[in-house]
Parts: structure tokens; C-alpha cells; sequence
């Protein structure tokens, strides 16, 4: 009992956080709910072993990444196609073109390059935070940004630098 209270007390003080991790490696708030119901289901699974570990953020955080990045692998994965984004309208702040081609070009990437992207521009992990939850060593983390740079370079007709 107390082992569910506990994880129900995590879950709804970093239920926001797991949320915008999983948008922003989704790019839609639907896909990006599925990915943190599917990792709540695992964290419960493994409540003792993620409560014990010495950083329980960056356990559950890994379950998120890994979830997401295996979610390709799955064969529904090919088969359903989410719904269309609601269009932008005509009149936008100063900005969010910018911001809009930004995701865009997110989107384009392949998934790990989207999660290396995430995990260290927007979630502000240094190299070895980011090959630990992705489970791969930092030399993997830092040619994975570098190849995903160039491509969202590519995809804001950048070119290469």
C-alpha cells in the first residue's frame, strides 16, 4: 500500500514534466499521452527497482525515451496515421513561423535524432544524462546531434556549415 502511494504522489508531481517530454518528442498531445500512460504502466511494474535507483527522474525518463523510440518497431505503428494538425491561423505573433518550422523540421527527423535533440536542447541534459537515458554511450550522443543538426539545417534551408 504504501509503495502505491508513493507512486501515485510522484506521478501527480511530475505528471506536467513526463507530459512535455513526451510532446516534444511526439509533436502531438495525443500520441504524447499514450507514450506517458505507457510509461506509468512500466514505472508501476517497476515501482521498487525505479524508486530505488539514484536518480528516479532519469529512470523514468529513460522509460519514456525508450518507449518512444521503440513505438516505430511496433507493426500498429505503420498502420494508424494520427489526424491532421488544426491549421494555423492567418494572423500569427511575431515568431512563431519560426517556431512552427522548427517543429516541422523536428518532425522530419529520424526518432532518435528528434530524442537526442529533446533530451539535450530542450530538457537540458549534458551528453552522459542523454546516452543514459537513451542507452548508448556518449560518443553515440554527441555524432547523433551533430548528424541531426545538419539535417534540420538541411530542412530550414540552411545548407551545411
Amino acid at each position: 500500500m504504501r509503495d502505491e502511494q508513493e507512486f501515485v504522489e510522484y506521478v501527480r508531481a511530475r505528471m506536467p514534466v513526463l507530459r512535455r517530454l513526451a510532446y516534444r518528442l511526439c509533436g502531438q498531445w495525443p500520441a504524447a499521452d499514450d507514450l506517458v500512460q505507457e510509461c506509468l504502466v512500466a514505472l508501476y511494474r517497476h515501482w521498487r527497482k525505479a524508486a530505488a535507483a539514484e536518480s528516479l527522474d532519469a529512470y523514468v525518463r529513460a522509460i519514456l525515451v525508450h518507449a518512444y523510440l521503440a513505438e516505430r518497431r511496433r507493426p500498429w505503428a505503420r498502420r494508424v496515421q494520427p489526424a491532421a494538425e488544426v491549421p494555423v491561423p492567418a494572423m500569427s505573433p511575431p515568431g512563431i513561423e519560426e517556431r512552427l518550422d522548427v517543429r516541422a523540421a523536428l518532425g522530419r527527423l529520424t526518432r532518435g535524432q528528434r530524442a537526442v535533440l529533446v533530451l539535450r536542447y530542450w530538457e537540458d541534459l549534458d551528453v552522459a544524462q542523454t546516452a543514459a537515458a537513451l542507452g548508448c554511450s556518449p560518443g553515440t550522443v554527441k555524432s547523433q546531434t551533430s548528424y541531426a543538426m545538419a539535417a534540420l539545417r538541411r530542412l530550414l534551408g540552411g545548407g551545411e556549415s
